[in-house]
Formats: C-alpha cells, sequence, structure tokens
C-alpha cells in the first residue's frame, strides 16, 4: 500500500467536560478518542498504589482495590520477577525516609519464582504499587500488572531492573551498541530500561532529557505514599493527547491542531522534548467556528459509527457487538462495475476490507471479530482477500491475527482487547417533539430567540453574544438583506455572532457570553 503521501492530522477538541482526539489520515478519520475531565477513568498505564482485597487460590490470582467501583484483578504471573523489591520499598518508605537514598540502596534480587503461589507472596491489606494494563469492560475490573514502565517516546523506564533491551526492529549492530552503552550510562542505579525502534538514530542529548523526565516522574510519586499509605493514584500516563503522538509521532505527521492555549502548550513541550525538529507541527486552533466542523470530523462521527456504515454505490456494513464478539456483515447493495459476478464480489470485498481495516481501528473494536464476507467461488481471491486485508491492519498498533476465509466466506481475526468498543449514538430524539413526531411550526422559532436575545441583552445587560445554530435554522436567519439576525442586531444595538453547529438538531439553539460560557 502507498505511504509516501500520507498526510496524518491529529485534532484536539478542548470543552469543560472531556477532550476529544481524532487522527485523520489524508482527512479521513481514522482514531477517535475521549478522555473525561471530571474525576478519573481509570485508563492504560495509570499506576496506583492498591490494597489486596482478596486472594483466589484457585486462580493464583487477587483483586485489589484502587479505587474503583470494580475490584480490579492481578495474577501472579504479573506481579513481575523483581516484585520482592517493589514490595520492601512500599513497606520501608516512611514519613520522615530519604526515598532517593533508600531506593538506591535497594537489594533487587532474588527474583519472583516463576511457579510460586500468590498466597505465599500476597497478604489480605497488603498495599502494593500496581499499573494499569487493561480498562474496566463491562462487569469485569482493571487488569493490573505490578511490573511498573514507564513508556517513553525512544525509551520505556523500568524502575527496580537492571537489563537495557533494545528493539528487535534496529538492525545495526554499531547503532545497537552506541544505544546500549549511551543508556546504560544515563540510567542511574536500580534503572532498566527497553529502547524502542524510534531512538534509532536519536541524538545523546534527546535520550538524556527523555530518560531524565522519566526519572523524575516516577521519583516525584514517592512523595504521595510517604504522605498517605491509602489508596491513591500515583502518577497517571500522560494524556491522551501526547500518548497517541508517542506512539504515532514520525516524519509524516504534518499538523496538531488544538483549540485551548494550556493543552496546546503542554502538547508543544512534550513534541519539543521527544522530537525538537517537529514543535512547529503543533498550531493552535482560533477559527470561530467549531474546530471538529472545521475539519469535518464531526460529520465523519456521525457516519462511522452507526449499525449501518455505508462503502461505494450501494455496498455496506452491517456492525454488530457483544461484549465477547463483534460480527460484521458485508453487503453488495446494487453495485455493480462489470458484468462478471466473480471480479464484482471480489471488488466488493475488497472495498469492504479497507473500512473494516477503518473501523476496527476507530471503534477499538477487540477480542475476536468475525467477518461475513460476500461468498467467492476461487480460492484465489479468497487468498487474495486474506493477505490485502493483513496489508491494511499492518498500520494498526494494537496485536491482532487475521486467519484465512472459511469455505463459507467467514474471516476471524483477533484483537488487542485494552479497552471497551468506542460506541457512540448516531440517532437521537428530537429535543423539539421529544420522540412524539410533532413539533411546533418553526415560523415562531425566531420569536422564541427574539425572546431569550431580548431576555440576556435588556434584562441581564450583555451586549456581547454568540448564538449558536444548526446550520439549516443559521440558514433560515441569515437569508436575505433584511434577515431576522441583522434586524436583531440593529434592534438591540449588541455585538452577536452567529455559529453554525453541525451538532445541533434542527431546531437547537444556544447563547453563550464573551467568555465561551452558556447562558442558561
Amino acid at each position: 500500500m502507498e505511504t509516501e503521501h500520507l498526510e496524518k492530522d491529529l485534532i484536539v477538541d478542548s470543552s469543560a467536560d472531556e477532550v476529544r482526539i481524532a487522527l485523520m489520515e489524508n482527512h479521513r478519520l481514522i482514531e477517535y478518542n475521549r478522555e473525561s475531565c471530571k474525576g478519573h477513568s481509570f485508563s492504560v498505564g495509570d499506576v496506583f498504589l492498591g490494597r489486596v482485597k482478596k486472594i483466589l487460590p484457585a486462580l493464583n490470582a487477587a483483586f485489589v482495590d484502587i479505587g474503583d467501583s470494580k475490584e480490579a484483578f492481578i495474577h501472579y504471573l504479573d506481579l513481575g520477577l523483581h516484585f520482592h523489591a517493589f514490595d520492601e520499598f512500599v513497606r520501608t518508605l516512611g514519613p520522615n525516609s530519604d526515598a532517593k537514598a533508600l531506593y538506591n540502596r535497594m537489594q533487587i534480587g532474588p527474583v519472583l519464582e516463576k511457579e510460586g503461589r500468590i498466597e505465599n507472596v500476597l497478604k489480605v491489606g497488603q498495599m502494593l504499587i500496581v499499573q494499569i494494563v487493561k480498562e474496566p469492560i463491562s462487569t469485569k475490573g482493571s487488569r493490573l500488572t505490578a511490573e511498573i514502565s514507564l513508556a517513553g517516546r525512544n525509551i520505556v523506564l523500568l524502575p527496580f531492573a537492571q537489563k537495557v533491551s533494545i528493539s528487535q526492529k534496529i538492525s545495526s549492530k554499531e547503532e545497537k551498541k552506541r544505544l546500549e552503552t549511551l543508556v546504560r550510562s544515563i540510567l542511574p542505579k536500580n534503572y532498566g530500561a527497553i529502547i524502542r525502534t524510534a531512538a534509532e538514530g536519536k541524538t545523546a542529548s534527546t535520550l538524556v532529557a527523555e530518560g531524565r523526565s522519566l526519572v523524575d516522574k516516577w521519583e516525584s510519586s514517592w512523595k504521595k505514599f510517604t504522605k498517605n499509605k491509602g489508596t491513591q493514584l500515583l502518577f497517571t500516563e500522560y494524556s491522551k493527547t501526547t500518548a497517541i503522538l508517542r506512539d504515532l509521532l514520525n516524519d509524516s505527521f504534518t499538523n496538531v491542531y488544538v483549540n485551548d492555549e494550556k493543552i496546546c502548550e503542554e502538547t508543544r513541550q512534550y513534541v519539543s522534548l521527544i522530537s525538537p525538529e517537529q514543535e512547529k507541527i503543533v498550531k493552535l486552533y482560533t477559527g470561530k467556528e467549531p474546530i471538529f466542523d472545521h475539519f469535518e470530523v464531526t460529520r465523519q462521527i456521525k457516519g462511522s459509527f452507526g449499525k449501518v456504515v455505508p462503502l461505494k454505490q450501494g455496498a455496506y456494513l452491517v456492525i454488530e457487538s457483544t461484549e465477547a464478539l463483534n460480527v460484521i456483515d458485508v453487503n453488495s447493495g446494487i453495485r455493480a462495475k462489470t458484468n462478471d459476478h466473480e471480479e464484482n464480489t471480489f471488488e466488493v470485498n475488497k472495498l469492504a476490507a479497507e473500512e473494516i481495516a477503518r473501523q476496527l481501528r476507530l471503534r477499538d473494536m477487540g477480542g475476536i471479530v468475525i467477518v461475513d464476507f460476500i461468498d467467492m467461488d476461487t480460492q484465489e481471491h479468497r487468498n487474495a482477500l486474506h493477505k490485502y486485508m493483513e496489508d491494511l491492519l499492518r498500520g494498526d498498533r494494537a496485536k491482532h491475527n487475521v486467519l484465512p476465509l472459511t469455505k463459507f466466506g467467514l474471516m476471524q481475526i483477533t484483537r488487542q482487547r485494552i479497552r471497551p468498543v468506542t460506541e457512540i449514538e448516531t440517532t437521537e430524539t428530537c429535543p423539539v417533539c421529544h420522540g412524539t413526531g410533532k413539533i411546533a411550526s418553526s415560523v415562531v422559532i425566531d420569536a422564541q430567540i427574539e425572546r431569550a436575545l431580548s431576555y440576556w441583552v435588556t434584562d441581564r445587560g450583555i451586549k456581547s453574544l454568540t448564538l449558536k445554530v444548526s446550520p439549516i435554522l443559521g440558514a433560515y436567519l441569515t437569508r436575505g438583506l433584511m434577515s431576522f439576525f441583522r434586524k436583531w442586531k440593529r434592534k438591540y444595538k449588541c455585538k452577536l455572532d452567529l455559529v453554525e453547529v453541525t451538532d445541533f438538531s434542527v431546531l437547537q439553539f444556544e447563547f453563550y457570553d464573551v467568555k465561551g460560557g452558556k447562558l442558561e
């Protein structure tokens, strides 16, 4: 597949409630993430001080309280080789301890035996440092590990470890030797590291700066549990914006657009740390139109997350998700390029495969995915479709496996599942008719808006406002030379801006003050 002219943009929409992040490839939505700003959401990479709640000898595992309503789960094999060192550190560190000196003099060995029993290592009530590797899904709590790692762009820092491992994708022996020598020289005592593929060719100063920031992040968390040894969040991974940048940032990244000054500055600082030459790609979006509308993200979200996903020329997918299984059905519709039925079927299946590869990343679908392709008669086409799907999924960061088609035209895909499937309701109950199917006449909507405007300007003395409406209502209010909009500005002698929001229903409108606060 051609990737030479791939244009990658990251669009970050920050509001009071959440931060929404869209990854676009050639202006097409590929990944979509939401990060709540209210409370904590228990995300992959978060590190907690947890309390052992219950030992499960039959499973060789334990439930751990990390502050979530659903108890988290840790298996004996996830305690890590150097669990004894972490455990002793937590037990020994007190309010008056010199944490740095204690950490440096800790003995890392002996390693935890592979065939051991969890009841011999953990006790109910014991405090331990844990990290989320799989987010809570449905009724299940988070899956945890006690082998803590702090991922950077070029280096993964491993507290209480001594090994320095290097990515197998770095082929040059000289570069491997340079990186290993350099990283060993910058690591303090009792730290190990994994050198990632992205580190290849990086300067010493870049690696030193990143290594120091990761060590500082780990060591700054110690203060929290010297003061309070209760269940608590010690530190979170970088925000979703920087986590996506960390994993995806490369020379083909074109722009990062952010509509919030603070997040823009944080993102710029992070990019300057991991890839100084690309700092200029981070840009603050200051347009009046909502950022997701401007870059056509809203329209693509609404068109991509429904049960039925349209393809070209009448073909479509039907997507159903359950807790354990995702099923995708391919339908040809009325599409027919040639009179050759077999060739037509192969073309539709290839088209469907492209959209399915996108949908897997977009919805972050995990577990087992069964795709019911349209039946093809020739084994050659079945093999070609299997290889095509493998090629399409090469850019997917989640671990996955694609099995060949069965004789019934079914393809099984397994994909790493670390968080729930992203689901967005693409249909909505009309806020005007409340599902009855009948609404007040649109003729009176201008009177409703004018009453609200009169209240805010005349009664409340607000002279500068923004009116947000749907595109259809916006066209109605601004049509003609003497539009309603112009009349209102002249009549109430106020500064009034009109912003059209794609997400709004037909007759929905809202007023905002000059600081962007909603007037209610």
